[in-house]
């Protein structure tokens, strides 16, 4: 028999809020070039854009496995300038990895207030909702 695995709404606010609570303070490091295959593949060429932070309450409690995070803090000044592609999300320690996703104006994980970025200036978050998939 195939495997069908389904998960219940209990299941899946419990994974999400797992992960809310990893990011506390965490951090969310902007990037150019091409996502890596994976999170736990090392950075290489990409260029540091832009730092921003979760707060000290990433986000509230999960929905239906949807956890829409608080407001993010800003970067006040840009590390680089460049074309967001992808984003790594850290705890707070800054150099634990919990997960890769992809970043633009619209239509991807991260929504940001301005693609290019331009070196020194203000980068925010519009938007950042994660799901977790209940198959």
């Amino acid at each position: 028999m195939a495997n069908n695995l389904k998960l219940s709404n209990a299941a899946v606010n419990a994974e999400a809020d797992a992960l809310s609570v990893l990011l506390d303070n965490g951090y969310i490091r902007i990037y150019d070039g091409t996502q890596p295959t994976n999170a736990d593949t090392a950075i290489g060429a990409q260029v540091l854009l832009a730092e921003l932070r979760f707060n000290a309450d990433a986000a509230p409690v999960a929905v239906n496995g949807v956890l829409t995070f608080n407001a993010i803090t800003q970067d006040s000044s840009a590390n680089a300038s460049g074309t967001p592609a992808w984003a790594r999300a850290y705890k707070s320690d800054g150099t634990t990895v919990m997960f890769d996703c992809t970043v633009g104006l619209s239509g991807c994980d991260l929504q940001i207030t301005a693609s290019p970025i331009a070196f020194g200036a203000s980068v925010g978050a519009n938007s950042f909702v994660y799901t977790v998939a209940k198959e």
